[in-house]
Formats: structure tokens, C-alpha cells, sequence
């Protein structure tokens, strides 16, 4: 197994702040961080030994969180519909390769396809930049948030 030095599970890759998503569960699971390439949103986080089962990989369940909050967050600033809550109705994960402690753990999607009632999503999550998960999703336009205006709740475009 990998060494983790302080250096290397510590650090935050450049550009990545930190972001409060998802309600008391992440905040208590993350911290997680983002950045915008271009009009993508990247989500990522470091494995912590918290994050970990008893060899040291990031528990799949903690995987499995990050990716339900990684697709709705990834369409919130793909789509130019309101803001809504979106909730889980599927969620599909392939676990290709473990994510070690220290690893930071980054992911990314794309809308497939949006309705007036759903939003099918679809992602890769990567672990140290080798393939860690292949997910997709499908999410229920739920009810706006706020005035439904805000397309940047990471304020990541001006600043």
C-alpha cells in the first residue's frame, strides 16, 4: 500500500475551494471542494481515514454519496432551467478501481437528457486521475430553490 505523507493527503489540487452541499449528511462526510472548467463542474475530495474501510480504500457507501451529490450538482450549473431540488429516483454506480486513503477522489458529468420532470445525468469519478467509478442517474424535478434564479450556489463564476 502507498505511503500517505501529510503533504500528500492534505493537499487540495489549485482551484478547488471549499463548498457546502447537501445538508447537515455531507457536511458531517465531506468537506467537499469545486472548481469550474469552463461551464463543467468538478467536485472532489481527499480520503481521509474517516472516509475508509479496514484496508485503507474509501468505503464504497462514502463513493456511493459523493456521486449522489455529484450528478444533481453537476446539472445545477449545466442547465438553464430554474434551480430545483432533485431528488434520487436511480442511481447506478460501476466501481472500477479502489480509491486509496490519501487519494483525492474528483468527478465530473454531463445531462443526458432533461425533461420536464426528470433529469437523466451521467459521470466519471476518478481517484489520484485513474478511473474509480462510472455513474449515472435519474433525478425528479423537484420543488424551486429559493426563487429558482441561482446558477451559481458555489459562487465559482466571480470569484
Amino acid at each position: 500500500m502507498p505511503e500517505v505523507t501529510p503533504s500528500s493527503s492534505s493537499a487540495i489540487p489549485d482551484g478547488f475551494v471549499p463548498v457546502r452541499v447537501g445538508g447537515p449528511f455531507i457536511e458531517v462526510n465531506g468537506p467537499f471542494y469545486a472548481r469550474l472548467d469552463g461551464q463543467r463542474l468538478l467536485l472532489g475530495f481527499r480520503v481521509e481515514e474517516r472516509h475508509s474501510n479496514p484496508l485503507q480504500m474509501c468505503h464504497g457507501g462514502m463513493l456511493a454519496s459523493f456521486a449522489d451529490m455529484l450528478l444533481p450538482c453537476a446539472a445545477m450549473y449545466q442547465s438553464d432551467s430554474d434551480r430545483r431540488f432533485l431528488p434520487t429516483i436511480s442511481l447506478q454506480i460501476d466501481y472500477l478501481a479502489p480509491a486509496m486513503l490519501g487519494a483525492w477522489v474528483q468527478g465530473q458529468a454531463d445531462i443526458l437528457r432533461s425533461t420536464r420532470n426528470m433529469i437523466f445525468i451521467q459521470g466519471l469519478v476518478t481517484a489520484d486521475g485513474e478511473p474509480a467509478l462510472r455513474i449515472s442517474g435519474i433525478f425528479k424535478q423537484g420543488p424551486l430553490i429559493g426563487d429558482g434564479k441561482d446558477r451559481d450556489p458555489f459562487s465559482l463564476r466571480n470569484g
